[in-house]
């Protein structure tokens, strides 16, 4: 089951990665072959998307930094509310 559902998952990023020789044709020579659909219409296409990315990762980086090394020690701290609960 487990090989299946990579498979298929594989076959779908496959699919989605590699664009088709209509949608090629569409695309400045940056992301030619990569996405479908008609390219950016202006330069700021490419300045919200930068800017969308930065923000993404940023919040990516700290999410995860805070997921695994919170740094709350108080004792009274919500967190031991929940761990604590036995």
């Amino acid at each position: 089951m487990k090989k299946t559902v990579l498979i298929m998952f594989l076959v779908l990023i496959g699919y989605v990665v590699h664009a088709c020789p209509a949608c090629e044709k569409q695309q400045p020579k940056i992301l030619r072959g990569i996405t479908h659909g008609t390219g950016p219409d202006s330069q700021w296409d490419y300045a919200i998307v930068s800017i969308t990315v930065v923000i993404v990762l940023f919040t990516l980086f700290y999410s995860l930094k805070w997921i695994f090394h919170p740094g709350e020690k108080a004792e009274s701290h919500i967190k031991n509310l929940v761990i604590d609960a036995d």
